[in-house]
């Protein structure tokens, strides 16, 4: 098999179980599903591991889906860094002896996977960038122009996590369209486990971003009820980098794997089918 392709039997969900990589300090929590060519997913801001379950069910019968918890986040620990998340990646692919994958980054996780199709290009047969934010210049200290960092952070100063959490429910980027409950509970589930390691310091310098140079298939994708500002930072990285491809989720906010898993799960299979090379 040299592409993630369907087969005529429906994808059965792959159970996994929890493991933990120690790397750089931390423990990183991750889990490895199916056979294939490996397909890596890494999640958004306050998310987790979980929010690709839906995947998981469509793809695991034809790719090795690998998942993790980004440092500091869901049930790993260590403090919250794209830089460090990068490092944490590269691990975790000589950890299971993964030479090449499709890289699949959602939202925040769509700056490490950049990140990582930049500096090791070798490694990487693919790229799909979901919701990404603005990344064409270096992202404003607080935070990408539409998520309050600093407003969150003074808030947990004031009243703590739990109104942290509440309020951000709230946002526009976690709102659901969908009304199948799982979906809710599991975003829910979600929010209640992010820990805000990353609110309660400064955050690191602003860093730069010279994407032009990468050159693998990419598609970036968005839902089409999606923020204004995630859309025109969608059109313009598509613009940007070289023979990319764009698309647009129907009946979908900023979470389009959860509000319409099925038209993103028939993408994603379509656009690995073509594009994920097959490995150990």
């Amino acid at each position: 098999m040299t592409a993630c392709t369907k087969t005529r039997s429906a994808g059965a969900h792959l159970a996994s179980a929890d493991h933990f990589l120690p790397f750089a300090g931390a423990h990183l929590r991750y889990r490895d599903a199916g056979r294939g060519p490996a397909v890596l997913f890494i999640h958004g801001w306050t998310l987790d591991l979980d929010m690709w379950n839906p995947q998981v069910v469509a793809l695991a019968d034809t790719c090795r889906v690998v998942r993790l918890d980004r440092r500091g986040f869901g049930l790993s620990s260590g403090r919250p860094s794209v830089a460090a998340d990068v490092a944490d990646l590269q691990a975790l692919l000589q950890h299971l002896g993964l030479e090449r994958v499709a890289l699949v980054g959602m939202s925040q996780g769509a700056r490490v996977a950049l990140q990582l199709a930049r500096l090791a290009p070798e490694s990487i047969s693919s790229l799909v960038l979901d919701g990404p934010p603005d990344v064409g210049a270096a992202p404003a200290p607080g935070g990408d122009d539409d998520v309050p960092l600093e407003r969150y952070r003074a808030l947990l100063r004031t009243r703590g996590m739990g109104a942290v959490r509440q309020e951000w429910a709230r946002h526009p980027l976690v709102q659901l369209r969908t009304g199948d409950p799982g979906m809710h509970a599991l975003l829910d589930a979600m929010i209640a486990r992010y820990p805000g390691l990353d609110l309660r310091e400064a955050g690191g310098p602003p860093q730069g971003h010279d994407f032009e140079s990468v050159h693998m298939p990419v598609l970036v994708l968005t839902g089409e009820l999606d923020l204004a500002s995630r859309q025109l930072a969608a059109d313009s990285l598509a613009r940007r980098l070289p023979g990319a491809e764009r698309a647009r989720i129907a009946a979908a906010g900023h979470l389009p794997n959860l509000d319409n898993p099925q038209a993103y799960n028939s993408l994603l299979r379509e656009f690995l089918a073509r594009h994920a090379v097959a490995t150990h």
